[in-house]
């Protein structure tokens, strides 16, 4: 069962950074938790779905893309593989498409928005390092909840 995110903060705050981006809510589930995994590229989503394509043991994968809505980093087969693998979520920074297809997947998604352009194939990125989005750090192995009043992440 997943704990509202204003719960949660009322009785952590002290441990807690609240990411006060306003991200859409595009998947089909709202709530969502887990472990955080990250990857950092920008307009290239090769590494988004080789990532997504291994088991995600319920991890969140948190994709920096620089906040740039030029073209989608997750649109639905790379969703469709996340979902097959086991990951609770995942937060863009950034595009997804697709978003009616995603919306029907048992799998929350939060991004900036979405764009039909599909973005480039090249592999160039990071995976597993820690990645600022609005002033909070997303750790690798620390905790995040989604939900709809927003993002909480472990200090």
């Amino acid at each position: 069962m997943t704990i509202a995110t204003a719960d949660l903060y009322d009785e952590h705050g002290d441990a807690l950074d609240s990411l006060s981006l306003q991200l859409h809510d595009l998947g089909g589930r709202v709530a969502f938790d887990g472990p955080i995994r990250t990857v950092r590229c920008h307009r290239d989503n090769a590494l988004v779905k080789a990532v997504l394509a291994t088991p995600g043991d319920g991890a969140v994968l948190v994709i920096d893309g620089g906040g740039s809505l030029q073209s989608a980093l997750v649109g639905d087969l790379i969703a469709a593989s996340a979902v097959e693998h086991g990951w609770a979520g995942i937060i863009v920074h950034g595009a997804i498409r697709d978003r009616e297809a995603i919306a029907a997947l048992p799998i929350g998604v939060k991004a900036l928005g979405s764009n039909p352009r599909k973005s480039a194939k090249d592999g160039v990125g990071e995976a597993d390092v820690p990645v600022e989005i609005a002033g909070v750090v997303f750790t690798p192995g620390r905790h995040v909840w989604a939900d709809a009043d927003g993002v909480l992440v472990e200090r």
